[in-house]
């Protein structure tokens, strides 16, 4: 075992809070130092179909960004799935998680072991894996993500602090819309610090952050891609209907950049009028094939046309929870994170923290 290894885990209040982009800006910083790095996620909290998949894509995603070996990725010990939460409840999975993770997590050959903790504080408390399980298992440090919805984020800190103690090194308050920045900077920061909770950086909202490629878009609607398949990496910021006269269309269209417009397959003007603006997509509803002119001029815009058998009011819900909950996917949203925390984050106190400077 090595006993220099130095364990923090990232943690968050609220599930989608940015743990993944947080590891990754840390890591790229700590590598750029000379430091080696192990990454971790000792349990998955994906509650659809495919959880096994989708964690194995998330642990891939990231060893991948961060170049990592083999030996310096920690498989997850479960997925927090419908299926295990239940044979944990009936008595028929008695594992001893703690002991697992103890003896699964504890060899590594590297500086540091970054772990991303569950979904939120409580999460993974039936397998003794919860935020402070982990931390108290490993020996592990806190840093906490929270997403800024308004200045009661101080309420969730203050009880996240006296659940977390020590451990808790510092927290990162992130999605701050930019003019409620300076209150967060002149109030809320040095509140919590005189409070004993290290502020570790205080992140504007970004558009770009938020947003979710028309490819993701297309399969959440399970949509059928008319035309321009080669641009589905294309980012949608926005979404709009179409639904009123032309000339209104036009002008409301021209106020969206980067936008989905969701229409009827039979609007043809509406759909010419998104066409001329800013647009990532179209999406077609009622299943109905646009007229020639549209997917000739969507192939020279080079904008994808989606087709789906959903009406408006469905595709607009579906579309519109993707937002801001989308995982971290696209080098363009790494690159963004890594700005953010370049100006924004206190790399020197974390490390400092670590006993690493």
């Amino acid at each position: 075992m090595t006993l220099s290894a130095k364990y923090l885990l990232v943690g968050s209040i609220e599930a989608c809070s940015g743990k993944s982009g947080t590891i990754i800006g840390l890591a790229h910083h700590l590598q750029q130092k000379g430091f080696s790095i192990t990454y971790g996620k000792p349990i998955g909290t994906c509650l659809d179909d495919s959880p096994t998949q989708s964690q194995e894509a998330d642990v891939q995603f990231i060893t991948d960004v961060l170049s990592l070996e083999p030996t310096q990725v920690l498989s997850p010990l479960l997925s927090l799935e419908t299926k295990a939460m239940e044979k944990r409840l009936n008595g028929s999975d008695t594992a001893d998680y703690a002991q697992l993770l103890h003896q699964s997590y504890g060899e590594v050959g590297t500086d540091i072991v970054l772990l991303e903790g569950p979904g939120t504080l409580g999460e993974g408390s039936l397998f003794d894996l919860s935020v402070m399980d982990i931390a108290r298992t490993v020996d592990a440090s806190i840093v906490l993500i929270a997403r800024y919805h308004s200045p009661l984020v101080v309420d969730s800190l203050l009880k996240a602090k006296q659940h977390l103690g020590d451990r808790l090194m510092g927290v990162l308050v992130n999605n701050i819309p930019i003019d409620e920045l300076e209150t967060t900077q002149t109030l809320i920061k040095p509140y919590l610090e005189s409070k004993g909770i290290k502020v570790l950086g205080l992140l504007p909202s970004s558009s770009l952050l938020r947003s979710v490629s028309v490819r993701e878009i297309a399969h959440q609607l399970g949509a059928e891609v008319l035309c321009r398949g080669d641009r589905l990496d294309l980012m949608v910021e926005s979404l709009t209907i179409g639904a009123m006269n032309v000339n209104s269309a036009l002008e409301y269209f021209r106020q969206g950049k980067y936008k989905a417009v969701v229409t009827g397959g039979d609007r043809t003007d509406l759909q010419l009028a998104a066409l001329e603006t800013s647009t990532s997509c179209l999406i077609l509803t009622g299943h109905m094939n646009p007229q020639p002119l549209i997917i000739s001029r969507a192939e020279d815009l080079e904008v994808p046309i989606l087709s789906v058998d959903l009406d408006t009011l469905q595709t607009v819900e579906i579309v519109d929870s993707t937002f801001g909950t989308v995982r971290l996917q696209e080098q363009i949203k790494i690159d963004c994170i890594e700005q953010l925390m370049a100006e924004y984050f206190d790399f020197e106190g974390v490390i400092e923290n670590l006993g690493l400077g």
